[in-house]
């Protein structure tokens, strides 16, 4: 494995894993949290799910294709349900998501 390959894709984890990192904190702080419950369990979810990507990723794990494709379906989630709100930082959240998830997908390819 090659990982100046994965090198967007684990560009595109680090900027998820702080967009839903930011996001989180911000639903917290929202007047209605509990109206962002949903929204911040996907974040916090998506988070650990791209940090442990990340991992596999940049130790060139045997696993790594399995736990991207996992991965992009856990963004794509967070970004669904993140769409739903119309706060910026869910937005900007929404975007770093699916922005992931295509490079998850893509870095699948042989």
């Amino acid at each position: 494995m090659q990982l100046e390959r994965y090198q967007p894709c684990i560009e595109a984890l680090k900027a998820c894993i702080a967009a839903c990192e930011h996001c989180a904190q911000a639903c917290k702080e929202e007047n209605s949290p509990l109206h962002m419950q949903r929204c911040i369990q996907l974040d916090t979810d998506c988070t650990d799910y791209c940090k442990l990507t990340l991992s596999f990723v940049q130790r060139e794990s045997a696993f790594t294709e399995l736990v991207l494709e996992d991965c992009a379906e856990v963004c794509k989630l967070c970004a669904e349900a993140c769409l739903e709100h119309d706060a910026e930082h869910c937005q900007q959240c929404a975007q770093a998501c699916q922005a992931c998830v295509d490079a998850c997908l893509l870095a699948t390819i042989h």
